[in-house]
This record gives structure tokens, C-alpha cells and sequence, in this order.
């Protein structure tokens, strides 16, 4: 089986993967999406398996279509990734599961948006229902700040800032958790610790090794069968803890850096990506 990975910039993770995929004696195709053009109609792809690694949420859910549709097999495949890609999605399919998260209303106007807000009560999160890293978050204290930030996006903002995800703020101990699946396994976890109420490491937040209990694995094992109908992938859960509440998933990650979390929890986790792509190649090749 040939295997390809799509990734226009090679960052330390993606390095990380190949040098895997050599200690393991694999050679793979590196596919940068920016040299690709794909005719639908004749398109021959020269990979039997695809990781997708893009940093372009776009340009990945657009290939994931287009190599899908002659075939390829892609990991994270489209049905899962397009769910990741939308918060929205998301969380209708965490719902549709019974998976536990924050209280989320989704609005269509500045009106429904005020009224969605002040109903969870003040603080909530307003998020864009795509984006990662932690960008474009906000806080919102009181109503002038709810205004004032809602205007903002209308007059400023994309038409995708013209749909309102809101959440509930979840007054955590300064820190959250992300756990790594590959497969249907939850193979190790990081707290995301900061004094700033956004924990994203890439926003500054310090990673330290969180121990996989029964009670955390269930929970991002239920999110990973949600979102990938039941199939499982490469993802990343990151998980909020409430007081009361216990463990509520936030969001669920299709294309997750894991830079940080090598060292932190001791897990080859480049190395059990590969394997999870080995494994699934001898799938394909034995049908």
C-alpha cells in the first residue's frame, strides 16, 4: 500500500511522523496540497492512503472529497474532519450521543444572541464556530461587554462571525485537559494549565501529564465514536472539568499538535499515529 501525507508546512509534527514512518522502514509520498490540481473527472491518485496533516482546515476537507472520491482512504477521513472542522457540528453530534459538554445556543441575530447569553447567564464564551488555537474567543462578562463585542462581529467580522456560538463559562481549576485517541484507545492525556482563562498551549498554557482514568477515557471514547460514526480516528478531546458536573467535553480536534505531550506523558505519540496508519493500511489491503 502506498501511503502519502498531505502537509504544506512541515512543522515539528509532521517531521516527527516521517521520521516514524522511516524508523519503521516505510517510505511515504509527501503531498504539499498548494502543488496539487485535481480534474474530478480523471484524477489517479498516487497514494492508496492518505494522513491528512494540512494546516489548511479548508484546503484538508477539500482533498479529504476529492482522494475519497477516487477511492483513497484518508485518515482523519471527511465525515470526521468536516464534524471536527464545525463546532456547531460538534456539538449536535456530542448532543445526538448523549456525551456531556458546556450549555451551548447557537444565535442568528444580535436580539437572539442577547437573549441566548443572558438565558445561560452571565459569563459566557463567545466562540467563531470555526477556528483553532484559541482565536477569537471572548469572555463576556455583562451586557455592555455582550453588545459591544456582538456589534463588533456583525460590522467587522466574516458572515461565519454572523452566527453566534455561545457557552457557558466553565469556572475551572486553571487548567483543562486534552487527551490523545488513535483508534478507539485514549493513550495519554496533558493538563493544559495557565492563570489566563484560555489554557491552549498555544495561547502560553504549561502542559503537564494527566493520569487516563476509567472516568476520562469513557468520556473522550464516546466523543471520538461520536464524531467519526463509530469508527474511531486520530483525535484530540479537550475536556473541561465542573465541579459539579464532572467531565464535559469542549471541543474535539481532527488534525491535533503534539509537540508538547511527547515528553509530558512519556508517549511515542508520533509513533502510535504511524501504527494506527500501518494497521489500517493492512485493512485496506486485505479487502
Amino acid at each position: 500500500m502506498r501511503i502519502g501525507v498531505l502537509c504544506s508546512r512541515v512543522r515539528v509534527e509532521e517531521k516527527l511522523l516521517f521520521n516514524a514512518f522511516a524508523e519503521r522502514g516505510v517510505d511515504v509520498v509527501r503531498l504539499d496540497e498548494r502543488e496539487l490540481a485535481i480534474q474530478p473527472t480523471s484524477f489517479i491518485p498516487n497514494v492508496d492512503i492518505l494522513l491528512e496533516r494540512s494546516v489548511s482546515t479548508n484546503a484538508g476537507l477539500i482533498a479529504a472529497q476529492l482522494f475519497e472520491a477516487v477511492g483513497t482512504t484518508v485518515i482523519n477521513n471527511y465525515h470526521t474532519a468536516s464534524i471536527c472542522a464545525d463546532k456547531i457540528r460538534t456539538s449536535l453530534v456530542l448532543a445526538q450521543h448523549g456525551v456531556p459538554q458546556p450549555i451551548t445556543e447557537i444565535a442568528f441575530s444580535e436580539e437572539s444572541a442577547l437573549q441566548a447569553i443572558e438565558r445561560i447567564g452571565y459569563p459566557v464564551v463567545l466562540k467563531p464556530p470555526v477556528g483553532s488555537w484559541g482565536r477569537l474567543l471572548a469572555r463576556i462578562n455583562d451586557r455592555d461587554a455582550a453588545e459591544a463585542i456582538i456589534e463588533h462581529k456583525l460590522t467587522l467580522g466574516s458572515y461565519q462571525h454572523h452566527v453566534f456560538y455561545i457557552q457557558e463559562y466553565i469556572t475551572k481549576p486553571q487548567r483543562d485537559i486534552r487527551a490523545f485517541v488513535i483508534g478507539t484507545e485514549v493513550i495519554c492525556a496533558i493538563y493544559r494549565q495557565s492563570s489566563h482563562w484560555i489554557t491552549n498551549t498555544a495561547r502560553g498554557g504549561q502542559a503537564a501529564n494527566c493520569p487516563v482514568t476509567d472516568e476520562l477515557a469513557h468520556i473522550c471514547q464516546q466523543a471520538a465514536l461520536a464524531v467519526s460514526n463509530q469508527q474511531g480516528g486520530i483525535l484530540a478531546i479537550d475536556i473541561l472539568e465542573d465541579e459539579h458536573r464532572g467531565y464535559l467535553v469542549c471541543e474535539v480536534n481532527h488534525t491535533m499538535e503534539f509537540r508538547n505531550s511527547i515528553d509530558t506523558t512519556g508517549v511515542n505519540i508520533p509513533m502510535r499515529i504511524v501504527q494506527y496508519v500501518l494497521e489500517v493500511a493492512q485493512g485496506v489491503a486485505a479487502r
